[in-house]
């Protein structure tokens, strides 16, 4: 059984900094497309990052040079760095790991920019 585990939200000020994990078990996520996908009350949960088995990464155009998206192998996870975070960035974050036409979600991971 997949399970994707996401943690490290929570409220920040504006210009700061957090580092969410997915934590992965019952699937290996250095052979899948793994993602970070935000949602926010009325509107369609939107891509953040992706990171593929070979570390190509994909960023949303409102996170590019604030975020990071990277793997770590031997723990079996994939962390978002998110810097010079703003109130617009407040949602549900979730993972999403995918292969082979299979489609894996975490249970999301609350973080909230606010002074």
């Amino acid at each position: 059984q997949v399970q994707l585990v996401e943690s490290g939200g929570g409220l920040v000020q504006p210009g700061g900094s957090l580092r969410l994990s997915c934590a992965a078990s019952g699937t290996i996520l250095s052979m899948n497309t793994t993602g970070w996908y935000r949602q926010t009350p009325g509107k369609e949960r939107e891509l953040v990052a992706v990171i593929t088995s070979g570390y190509s990464t994909t960023y949303a155009d409102s996170v590019k040079g604030r975020f990071t998206i990277s793997r770590d192998n031997a723990k079996n996870t994939v962390y978002l760095q998110m810097n010079s975070l703003k109130p617009e960035d407040t949602a549900l974050y979730y993972c999403k790991s995918s292969r082979q036409g299979f489609n894996y979600w975490g249970q999301g991971t609350q973080v909230t920019v606010s002074s």
